[in-house]
């Protein structure tokens, strides 16, 4: 059958289109099936995409389709962590909670109690009934190191104790046995009787940088299991600028937030490994908190957990690091009473008394330059190298007096022997 003209034009546009859809149609499945055939491992995209989430935390569903081979079930979610979460999964189990009690003795002094006044309004037997004692009680942190049941924390928090009670994060309490403790360092060990217990794994804190992530661990203000990230603001910062003379101590320094309860807690670094113990905070200041390094723990750790001593040599002065502009400053005081020479040192401001200092002629506005030959130009490097030392090995000091320089020897002491005097 033929058309007529009228009808051929009225059909032709209706013709080409339908030509047009299935040239395209056909188009289609060709390159998809071409793509199959080249990419066999294409997989077809999911009817339901993912949620966004936050870039720490990323939940993606994969179907049993997806998986080769196929397993019995027939989805499966793997979770992807933050660092934090991950390094709080390794070190969290071994941290533990200390609690302690003591005897504090109070005593009232003398002259009140001997006041004739005093006693004619109270009764004469009034101090008989003053508690002259009381248990107080404290909290703290700490972290199992050893399977069996070794635990480092701060010298602070149980020195002293009556009884310690070591709580797991199980819920687990467990009678806990004081070891060894020394002050100087403020670090103790406490021993509680286990088996297979989680063990934190050390890192290395010469390794740290500032600029590190930190991350601490323990039992703020009775909080249990709290966590907080920082990062490293400073390394190798003293015990005296950190205002603690006492203390023979090179802090790390964090942002991450420390508060009472943290002492003796693990400061952790981004892989979970303890870096620090967490042992004091400013009270002058927020976002500061200090952590003794993990290396001086290893040093002393086992002597400690046989109750050894450990020994600390002092020779018993208060100084301070001396620059000529220092002394400059120092010496155009019209109200100043010494003339210090405008060098480099270390300036001698008290010689404590009956120390070896003393004994082997030191004097205040001494102005120590060397020792053993080698320069001392910061109190902190004087500090480290007695510290170094031996007890009772000779020093050899070299002192600038005046205009005069002198040799001094100077033979250190056991810290702990002073502090009894």
């Amino acid at each position: 059958m033929s058309l007529s003209s009228s009808e051929e034009q009225r059909f032709s546009p209706l013709l080409r289109q339908v030509t047009s859809h299935v040239l395209v149609a056909v188009l289609s499945v060709g390159l998809t099936l071409t793509t199959l055939w080249a990419f066999p491992n294409l997989q077809i995209l999911k009817r339901s995409l993912p949620i966004a989430t936050a870039p720490s935390t990323t939940t993606v569903e994969t179907t049993a389709e997806t998986t080769a081979p196929s397993t019995a079930a027939s989805q499966q979610k793997v979770a992807i962590r933050s660092f934090v979460s991950a390094a709080v999964n390794r070190v969290g189990p071994a941290v533990v909670r200390i609690d302690t009690e003591r005897t504090v003795t109070m005593r009232a002094p003398d002259s009140y109690f001997g006041d004739p006044f005093f006693r004619e309004f109270f009764g004469n037997d009034f101090s008989s009934r003053v508690p002259q004692e009381y248990r107080q009680r404290g909290e703290g942190s700490g972290f199992i190191i050893d399977p069996n049941g070794m635990i480092l924390t701060n010298a602070h928090v149980v020195s002293g104790a009556d009884s310690v009670t070591v709580t797991l994060k199980d819920g687990r309490k467990l009678k806990g046995e004081v070891k060894g403790v020394d002050e100087p360092s403020d670090l103790a060990v406490v021993k509680i009787n286990g088996k297979n217990l989680p063990a934190a794994p050390l890192g290395n804190s010469k390794d740290l940088q500032v600029g590190d992530w930190a991350i601490a661990v323990g039992n703020p203000l009775g909080l249990d299991n709290t966590v907080t990230l920082g990062i490293i603001s400073t390394l190798n910062r003293s015990s005296a600028q950190v205002g603690i003379p006492d203390k023979r101590l090179d802090f790390i320094q964090t942002d991450a937030a420390i508060n009472p309860g943290n002492s003796g807690g693990p400061l952790v670094n981004e892989e979970g490994e303890v870096i620090g113990i967490n042992t004091a905070i400013r009270a002058d200041a927020q976002g500061i908190g200090f952590a003794i390094p993990i290396d001086k723990a290893k040093v002393i750790e086992q002597a400690l957990a046989r109750g050894q001593k450990i020994p600390h040599p002092y020779i018993g002065v208060r100084m301070i690091t001396l620059t000529p502009e220092l002394a400059k400053q120092s010496n155009s005081d019209p109200n100043t009473t010494l003339t210090l020479p405008q060098i480099n040192g270390v300036l001698v401001m008290q010689v404590m008394p009956n120390s070896p200092a003393a004994s082997a002629g030191l004097r205040r506005a001494d102005v120590i330059i060397q020792v053993n030959e080698q320069a001392m130009t910061t109190a902190e490097q004087l500090q480290e190298l007695v510290e170094q030392s031996r007890i009772n090995q000779p020093l050899q000091f070299t002192v600038q007096r005046g205009d005069q320089t002198q040799q001094i020897s100077v033979r250190p002491g056991e810290l702990r022997e002073a502090a009894s005097e």
